[in-house]
């Protein structure tokens, strides 16, 4: 009997998604506004105003776009793929040295720094999860304050919390140190301009930097 071939790589499952819900918010209603008013100046506006506010709108949209709706980072088994403002990065976790978070979250992977738009890293939410918490006497201890008395059975400390955007590299550091080995790993980092929102971005400045200039 034959021996049956065995599998040289597990499934790849669905992509993990990581986008800031407060930036899809703003973005939306950023877009409204712009709709709104550049649609009045449109419908009402003579001369070169409607003119002018297209202009605006055409640069306008895009940009909040792409700082807004468009950023998010996609990780499975054996990729990551980060949308920023202007780019995609592909990056294969076998080339991936780093994921941190410091000022920023960001993946190092061939001597270059890639910086994570979608995980915003918040310091005051990060200073919040490392403060000491207070006991039921509000964690005072001094004179004529005693420690709480432990009775029954000792109670396991409770997981410290952590900051949102520390979680989301601790989860990118797990996948990458499971993934980097995988045969679908392998290679080099790709990245690709965000060609659809540079093209109408600048579109709209020229459009609008010469009907300023005619006048």
């Amino acid at each position: 009997m034959s021996s049956q071939q065995q599998p040289t790589d597990e499934p790849v499952y669905a992509d993990r998604t990581y986008r800031s819900s407060m930036a899809v918010v703003t973005g939306v209603l950023l877009l409204a506004l712009t709709a709104w008013l550049c649609g009045d100046a449109v419908v009402r506006g003579s001369g070169s105003t409607p003119w002018i506010a297209l202009a605006v709108a055409l640069c306008a949209a895009p940009l909040i776009v792409a700082f807004t709706l468009r950023p998010a980072v996609f990780a499975n088994d054996d990729r990551l793929r980060v949308r920023n403002p202007f780019r995609l990065i592909e990056l294969p976790w076998g080339a991936v040295d780093a994921v941190r978070a410091r000022y920023s979250a960001e993946v190092l992977a061939g001597g270059k720094t890639y910086q994570l738009w979608s995980v915003p890293v918040s310091l005051r939410e990060r200073k919040k999860a490392t403060r000491p918490q207070g006991g039921r006497f509000g964690g005072l201890m001094g004179r004529g304050t005693a420690a709480p008395v432990a009775r029954g059975p000792a109670a396991k400390p409770a997981a410290r919390p952590r900051a949102a955007a520390d979680q989301v590299v601790d989860e990118l550091r797990d996948l990458a140190e499971r993934g980097a080995a995988r045969p679908g790993a392998q290679g080099g980092v790709h990245v690709r301009w965000a060609y659809e929102v540079v093209v109408p971005a600048v579109a709209g400045v020229v459009l609008l930097v010469a009907l300023l200039a005619a006048g």
